[in-house]
């Protein structure tokens, strides 16, 4: 059946603000505003509407933590004012996990990456949009590549001189920077700069940050493919190395929104690659050794992924409580049965596990593993030049046997 455009059946109105406050809402929106019991927002957003007739409440952070008090009026005529468009990393989206859409009605604005993207004549679909309001700014990393364009939220003024930093320190310094203030008000302002120009200048706390990336000689953009350059990481040895990092995601498969267990994270080579395959994919490191878990999340800062999960502690007693994966590593431990069967026993019904060995102990548990569980077993043979005296050879690396599976639904 149809869901009812009656407003005591939608009684919650999302209502899209821009800067120019009620001037520049639709008599509808205006009229919800009016009709309304309770009316929530950001104290911004409340300071644009004026003055009201009924209660206010001011959003908390998070904002989750408002919803409550939002679903207490339930049947009630509530608006909830937001930024631009509530579903564009806004207020819309987080209350969908809570109200049924037919319960609501909806009026967007302009976001603010639309009217960024009006200024500056970019197209939108082929512009990165990011919100480095909610996440760390070194999430822009991955997406340095010469000529991308990219928009993103700023949390406050001091984003744009963050993000300049990291852009002068990975070699695209040279990268244009527009700073754009208060878009859609009066106050709206738009300054230009160079990255390199930027370092440590204030701006409004309310900004939209384009960038037109240039990269200069020795930057170091990150590949879109798996198997990146071992150099890229930090390591102490311990770390799959290129080519069978390479195949290794390629048999776990990585998907969107997916959680991956990197059991014996290490350098966090494997983990890092699986977050950087899409951005919705969740990783959750579990390594014993304390310098190498804090080796592995500078790693995944310097490439973009600084919000891989890391627990100290070993296995399998350190995965106790952990979210069910969808997909696991297995890089350290591979000889001890009890950690493959926890491993094994966590995993969700039709995800992958994939497990690499090099010593003659670990590959025997391999293969007892296909013996349980099912599988295919690959021995991967990598040589790579290597002078000897005046002249190049070939040098084997360790053979590695790698055993991935499918855990079969019930």
């Amino acid at each position: 059946m149809a869901a009812s455009n009656d407003t005591t059946t939608r009684w919650l109105s999302i209502v899209g603000l821009g800067e120019s406050g009620r001037e520049g809402l639709s008599p509808a929106a205006n009229k919800l505003i009016d009709g309304a019991v309770l009316l929530v927002g950001g104290a911004r957003h409340l300071a644009l509407i004026g003055a009201a007739a009924c209660e206010t409440l001011e959003w908390k952070k998070p904002f989750r933590d408002t919803a409550g008090r939002i679903l207490e009026r339930r049947g009630q005529p509530v608006c909830v004012l937001a930024s631009g468009d509530p579903y564009w990393f806004g207020a819309g989206a987080v209350l969908g996990e809570y109200v049924d859409p037919a319960e609501t009605i909806a009026l967007p604005a302009p976001s603010s990456f639309s009217l960024a993207a009006a200024r500056l004549g970019w197209p939108l679909q082929a512009t990165v949009t990011l919100a480095l309001h909610t996440r760390r700014v070194e999430t822009i990393l991955r997406y340095l590549h010469a000529g991308q364009r990219i928009l993103a939220l700023s949390l406050d003024g001091s984003t744009p001189a963050q993000v300049a930093d990291l852009l002068v320190h990975h070699g695209f310094g040279g990268s244009v920077l527009h700073v754009m203030e208060a878009l859609g008000g009066p106050r709206e302002r738009v300054h230009r700069r160079l990255a390199k120009d930027v370092i440590g200048e204030p701006f409004g706390p309310l900004n939209v940050l384009a960038i037109e990336v240039k990269a200069e000689p020795g930057a170091r953009p990150i590949p879109f493919a798996p198997g990146l350059p071992d150099s890229y990481f930090e390591h102490d040895g311990q770390i799959t190395k290129r080519e069978i990092r390479s195949i290794t995601l390629s048999a776990l498969r990585p998907a969107p929104g997916e959680l991956l267990w990197d059991i014996g994270l290490g350098s966090g080579s494997v983990a890092i690659e699986w977050l950087l395959c899409h951005a919705s994919a969740r990783a959750l490191g579990f390594e014993k050794s304390r310098e190498r878990a804090v080796r592995a999340a500078r790693n995944a800062a310097a490439l973009g992924v600084p919000y891989l999960e890391i627990r100290e502690g070993k296995a399998p007693a350190c995965l106790r409580g952990a979210a069910a994966p969808d997909a696991i590593f297995v890089g350290g431990g591979v000889s001890e049965p009890r950690l493959l069967a926890a491993a094994w026993d966590a995993l969700k019904p039709g995800g992958r596990m994939v497990c690499n060995a090099v010593s003659f102990e670990g590959q025997a548990a391999l293969m007892d593993c296909r013996a349980r569980w099912g599988g295919a077993v690959t021995r991967i043979n990598i040589e790579r030049e290597h002078a000897v005296g005046g002249f190049t050879a070939w040098q084997p690396a360790l053979p590695v046997v790698q055993w991935a599976a499918v855990k079969l639904w019930p």
